[in-house]
């Protein structure tokens, strides 16, 4: 039985110039049978606009840990849905496994463990005939990664969140509010 009960970690990986492609997962990890283990087993049934799937990295290769992801935005069309389900989900189930082969992720307790992984996929993708798939990709990969990673050894700290209180403000805060 695991000791892992409640993690969470985000991430944020900015795309190429020119594309819509940041990504900005946020992942919850925890043990099936703690309220990780719940809150997964309850995404079971879908919710119009917002798919529910298994990260899987192609046909029968669900990852381990199981994990469901679930998109941020509502999906209004295939083409955002292909992009989800296809490179995206990929690049999900890539790092995932990664993260396991590097230890990131404890081996011993893949199939004790579970995740949720919401997922940012701008709309815009979708309509871009230029799309970078491969930015898209390496976006979602990297941002799953670095999220996974800092939920499993807890970061940031509470102590660096109060030391860069002030040095730190969210994007949308550009002139709004003046940390001095």
């Amino acid at each position: 039985m695991t000791d892992i009960w409640f993690r969470t970690g985000e991430a944020t990986v900015l795309a190429v110039d020119g594309q819509a492609t940041d990504a900005m997962p946020e992942v919850l990890i925890g043990s099936v049978r703690g309220p990780v283990g719940q809150a997964f087993a309850s995404m079971m049934g879908q919710t119009k606009g917002h798919t529910r799937m298994f990260v899987v990295r192609d046909l029968n290769q669900a990852v381990r840990p199981a994990t469901m992801m679930t998109t941020k935005v509502t999906i209004k069309n295939m083409a955002y849905a292909e992009l989800f389900g296809g490179v995206v989900q990929a690049a999900i189930g890539d790092a995932i496994v990664d993260c396991l082969a590097e230890g990131v992720l404890p081996k011993d307790q893949a199939d004790e463990l579970c995740m949720i992984i919401m997922v940012w996929l701008d709309p815009r993708c979708a309509e871009d005939e230029n799309l970078d798939k491969k930015d898209l990709y390496r976006t979602n990969y990297e941002a799953t990664k670095l999220a996974i990673s800092r939920a499993m050894t807890g970061q940031p700290t509470v102590d660096e969140l109060i030391a860069n209180r002030k040095t730190v403000k969210h994007y949308a805060l550009e002139d709004v509010i003046d940390y001095e």
